[in-house]
């Protein structure tokens, strides 16, 4: 079956980034942050972002992950100091993420791909792990060139109601761009992640420029290799 959509992680994939050092980047900022503007001691304030990280791993949907995270904090916070430093939260995006930007490279092939595909016909998802909220996402992206116009969904905390691993999150993108699962392709570079598509019946591809297999799984059975090689395993699916 030809494909009509290629779902792309981010991190790793179309942003290059080692992911220990980008976490222990963000997470250093945020808590800096938040004990700076809003009084929250760091390491609670840490171990409270862990627990609404898992919130939203585990999420089965029937809530967003954005209404999942917070839930977490208004149980550990009380509802009324959280919703007084919401504006605290909201600034730390604009005023100091952007620093996380040192712990992240470049590439054009990223961009490149993406235009290709949207000038063959080809839908376009920014299927990047749903944890972040909105602003974070765009803001990552637009260090190698992309905006959410270069994608038919770009997922985020505020818009789904899964994370990867779970293949639910993968048929719910297929839905919302009206597709069959069979007729997409993912693609990225976290074997337990992004590999997990092949469950609902995406074709996979790994890029393996940032690999991640924690789990030191036998990766022979999957597609892989750089942006060129996934540029030709594209073309010949399109022509088969």
């Amino acid at each position: 079956m030809s494909i009509k959509a290629v779902l792309f992680d981010l991190d790793g994939t179309l942003l290059p980034m080692n992911q220990d050092n980008f976490i222990k980047k963000y997470f250093d900022e945020i808590s800096a942050y938040l004990y700076e503007q809003g009084g929250y001691e760091p390491q609670e304030f840490l171990n409270s972002m862990w627990h609404g990280i898992k919130a939203m791993i585990t999420n089965d949907g029937s809530q967003t992950n954005e209404a999942a995270f917070w839930h977490v904090f208004h149980q550990i916070y009380g509802s009324e100091r959280v919703e007084k430093d919401m504006p605290i939260f909201d600034r730390f995006y604009c005023e100091r993420f952007p620093r996380t930007k040192s712990e992240c490279g470049y590439t054009e092939k990223s961009k490149q791909i993406v235009d290709f595909l949207r000038q063959s016909n080809i839908k376009t998802v920014l299927a990047t792990n749903p944890v972040f909220p909105s602003i974070a996402t765009e803001t990552r992206m637009g260090w190698v060139g992309l905006k959410p116009s270069d994608f038919e969904l770009v997922t985020t905390y505020e818009n789904i109601g899964f994370c990867k691993p779970n293949p639910q999150y993968y048929t719910e993108i297929a839905k919302r761009i009206g597709v069959k699962p069979q007729e997409c392709l993912m693609v990225g570079n976290d074997v337990s992640d992004d590999m997990s598509a092949a469950i609902c019946g995406m074709d996979v591809f790994l890029l393996t420029d940032c690999l991640i297999n924690s789990k030191n799984e036998d990766i022979s059975k999957y597609f892989k290799g750089g942006f060129e090689e996934l540029a030709e395993y594209i073309k010949k699916s399109q022509e088969s």
